[in-house]
């Protein structure tokens, strides 16, 4: 149960998540848009999933991330032997019992913490990789038959490298779904890489000091949750996921022809919510559908499975979300 006084106003949200923001901005240079796709999955209590070559301080993101809250974080990396047990933890004797026999003891793994980084989960077998799912859909985990409530928040970012294939596992379709967002992570400009360059080889930089306690944090959550959606951001949301389905009542073009599997209900419902807090990010008491159309891509994009026929013309789930976007109608902002 959170202690924290309830966040009953826009300018309020803004006075706390600002702080946060201007932190992260220091550190991590010339990413605000994926600072700000980060807090706005970790405002919706939703997971992330970090893509981008290796140095562009997805992990240093995280990490700074995780300074500013008074609140426990774990990384965890992900290796081919990384064991299921690693992750959930396990049972271990604790000594005789007397008459009853054994007794056995649960030790809790890193996985019961606030913040997770599971820093190249595609690097694990399935096996492991699906250590995750029960958590992070039901927030709990089960070892020995019994199960164990994990304390909110509870928020997983994954980082994953695009370009290597050969040791790693690709996440499964349903373990994809379970990510909030997709959000994607660039090079710099010549420009603002020297200025990362001449920053980062000076002298070392401390992390940022902690200033949002877990309790105020799921407050903002609350009050996230609490912003009315219009109809009209709803529909859309909805339009947008449902034009993704090649088996839908009313199919798009694209999706017929080039989409072999669309985004379910989650994505619907991750359109809405994220528009909520990427609003008051932006210091609005309410999402239009120009918020929905922001986050398509980061939270369709993995949700979207491309046929054969759009991999042999050279289309991914980006570019068919794309053209969507130009398809589906959107009602204007109000």
């Amino acid at each position: 149960m959170s202690t924290a006084a309830p966040v009953t106003s826009v300018n309020e949200f803004i006075k706390q998540v600002g702080p946060i923001r201007e932190s992260l901005q220091k550190i991590v240079l010339h990413q605000t848009e994926a600072i700000d796709s980060l807090l706005t999955c970790c405002l919706c209590d939703g997971h992330a999933l970090l893509v981008g070559v290796p140095g562009l301080a997805k992990t240093l993101l995280v990490k700074s991330l995780a300074s500013l809250f008074t609140w426990k974080f774990q990384r965890i990396q992900f290796t081919p032997d990384l064991m299921p047990a690693d992750i959930t933890g396990y049972e271990l004797l604790a000594g005789t019992g007397g008459a009853q026999g054994v007794n056995l003891a649960f030790r809790p793994g890193p996985i019961f913490a606030n913040l997770i980084l599971a820093d190249e989960i595609n690097r694990a077998p399935p096996k492991t990789q699906a250590a995750l799912l029960e958590s992070m859909q039901e927030r709990h985990v089960t070892v020995g038959g019994k199960t164990y409530p994990l304390d909110p928040p509870f928020l997983v970012v994954a980082t994953q490298n695009p370009i290597e294939h050969e040791g790693t596992y690709p996440l499964p379709e349903a373990q994809l779904d379970r990510f909030l967002m997709e959000i994607r992570i660039g090079y710099p400009s010549p420009q603002q890489e020297e200025q990362i360059v001449g920053m980062t080889t000076g002298e070392a930089i401390a992390p940022p000091a902690a200033i949002t306690s877990r309790d105020a944090f799921l407050a903002l959550q609350a009050f996230v949750r609490k912003v009315p959606a219009p109809p009209s951001v709803v529909s859309y949301a909805v339009a947008l996921a449902t034009a993704t389905r090649p088996d839908g009542a009313v199919p798009s073009e694209v999706a017929k022809n080039f989409i072999e599997w669309g985004a379910g209900p989650r994505a619907g419902q991750a359109l809405v919510l994220g528009a909520k807090a990427r609003a008051l990010l932006n210091g609005r008491p309410a999402p239009q559908p120009s918020d929905v159309e922001a986050l398509a891509l980061p939270v369709l994009r993995h949700r979207v499975i491309p046929n054969y026929r759009a991999v042999g013309e050279g289309l991914n789930s980006q570019t068919l979300i794309q053209r969507l976007l130009k398809q589906v109608p959107k009602p204007h902002d109000r």
